[in-house]
């Protein structure tokens, strides 16, 4: 029997296993990590928006601000949430944004057709959302209704967010309903999964939609420019990226979109606590996916646009489970385990070594939905693994990143096998280098030694999250079960650091 031994909280097995090898080079850097990779998407969808981030003005059982709960913005700020997409998903395209400002007795009802054909009050509009993302310091990303409305909708939308006092009917409006000065609003998408929900369109058509929308979408200050992101393709559909690279002009085009959730069957998703070892190996193939989608995306983009002014947006990924046993299905409730942080770790590692070409990335979502950082429940809240990897992993956000080659053990499963070890890492404004690191093997600790040119290092810091189970999870009853914890297990000799990772956890070393 193998012998066990627990250091800072964590099982470790005494058997020794080959070297994985990091070669960083840390003069080399030159690419910053948009901080806006660290994003998130809130749609209106379950109890996303309604029962989980806002819980009504008129709540004296939950701490809130506007409605909004307290707990919720407190936990998001110590996050350093940069960007938050609203308020879809396939919902963007099926909502029209005037149904949701003025006075709150006197907006009409809505069916959500897409989650669950329930019956929405539109209490939680455009004003109360944008004056939440200002509490969080958060910009806002709103997905313009291609699919179902209008140039001339969105156009309004624009000049109701972000043009000028008295400068047309629309700012009238907004000083109306209590908002005198423009919210800044950046970031619009023009649809969502134009493929799909947002239409069911062809490549070609959707490049034309995108474009007629886009003229009439007009900067309320010359001084800052809108950044316009086009509904992008569905995993591997390099073809959608083709076309709209070679059919949009690229100054009516900023960013395009990449969406990819990490499934393991659409017609068997599997329990999102309950699965087997075979069931968590499926899905980190599908995550580690996201290497090869991100990777020939940016090559199609290339082709077109060598000198990298368009950006990839992957608004929307993660885990895709079965719901929770008891909840309603078309809610998208799911537990969030350790097989959560490795998917996190892991695609924030794909995403901060391609951001020479991705600049956003939209985690989905954001609160009790899909791979959500926050669970609520009533008066009660959580945080999930994987807000603790995104609040470690924080320090990358608009550091500069630094080049590195992994040379990695595998994971095996039957015939197939996965690289055990991902990694990337930064350097900050302040001069600390902080690397990532994350071991997915489901059973064996994994020896790493980083070599490191370009750089003279003198202490090492670091931080763990890791369990004894991969299916643990933290709960109502026991929200701390699993929680970063110092590690002090990684040694430094001149430009060579030493450590051993545990199985499956995630650790992010600050070095000095």
């Amino acid at each position: 029997m193998k012998k066990w031994i627990l250091i800072a909280g964590v099982c470790l097995g005494n058997t020794a296993f080959a070297q994985n090898e990091i070669t960083l080079q840390a003069d080399k850097g030159k690419d910053i990590i948009n901080k806006n990779i660290y994003g998130h998407f809130a749609e209106h969808l379950g109890h996303c928006i309604y029962g989980g981030m806002y819980v009504g003005e008129g709540n004296t059982k939950i701490p809130n601000k506007d409605g909004v709960r307290l707990d919720v913005i407190n936990a998001l700020k110590k996050l350093k949430v940069p960007v938050l997409r609203w308020p879809g998903g396939c919902f963007a395209d099926t909502y029209h944004w005037k149904d949701g400002i003025g006075p709150k007795d006197k907006r009409p009802s809505m069916l959500n057709v897409w989650w669950g054909n329930v019956k929405e009050d539109n209490s939680f509009g455009t004003n109360e959302f944008l004056n939440m993302c200002e509490v969080l310091g958060a910009e806002p990303y709103l997905s313009g209704n291609v699919g179902s409305g209008t140039p001339q909708e969105l156009s309004d939308w624009v000049k109701y967010t972000i043009h000028p006092n008295g400068s047309s009917p629309m700012p009238e409006l907004r000083a109306q309903n209590g908002r005198q000065n423009p919210w800044h609003v950046k970031y619009w998408g023009i649809g969502n999964e134009a493929w799909g929900c947002g239409g069911n369109m062809r490549p070609e058509y959707y490049a034309n939609i995108y474009r007629q929308y886009v003229t009439f979408m007009t900067n309320g200050d010359p001084k800052e420019k809108i950044f316009r992101i086009a509904s992008g393709a569905s995993d591997n559909d390099y073809n959608w990226t083709e076309v709209l690279m070679r059919d949009i002009p690229h100054n009516m085009l900023d960013a395009v979109g990449v969406h990819h959730y990490s499934v393991i069957n659409w017609n068997k998703k599997s329990s999102a606590t309950a699965f087997n070892e075979e069931e968590y190996y499926t899905t980190m193939q599908r995550a580690l996916e996201m290497e090869t989608l991100v990777t020939r995306h940016a090559a199609v983009m290339d082709k077109y646009d060598p000198n990298k002014k368009v950006s990839i947006a992957v608004d929307e990924w993660g885990g895709w489970y079965d719901v929770e046993p008891g909840t309603n299905g078309a809610f998208l409730f799911q537990q969030n385990t350790m097989r959560d942080a490795m998917i996190a770790g892991t695609s924030l590692n794909i995403f901060n070594n391609h951001c020479d070409r991705v600049k956003m990335a939209n985690l989905a979502q954001i609160v009790n939905v899909l791979q959500a950082v926050i669970l609520t429940n009533e008066e009660k809240m959580l945080l999930t693994p994987t807000y603790h990897v995104m609040e470690m992993y924080n320090v990358h956000q608009d550091a500069t990143m630094l080049p590195l080659t992994v040379k990695s053990n595998d994971y095996k499963m039957g015939k197939e096998k996965l690289s055990a070890i991902s990694a990337s890492a930064s350097k900050d404004k302040n001069g600390l280098t902080h690397i990532s690191l994350v071991n997915i093997d489901a059973s064996k600790e994994q020896d790493i030694t980083i070599n490191v040119s370009g750089a003279n290092y003198s202490a090492v810091s670091g931080r763990i999250l890791a369990s004894d189970k991969l299916q643990n999870y933290n709960s109502f009853e026991n929200p701390e079960k699993i929680k970063p914890m110092p590690f002090n297990g990684a040694t430094l000799s001149g430009t060579t650091l030493k450590l051993k990772l545990p199985p499956f956890s995630v650790v992010v070393l600050e070095v000095k």
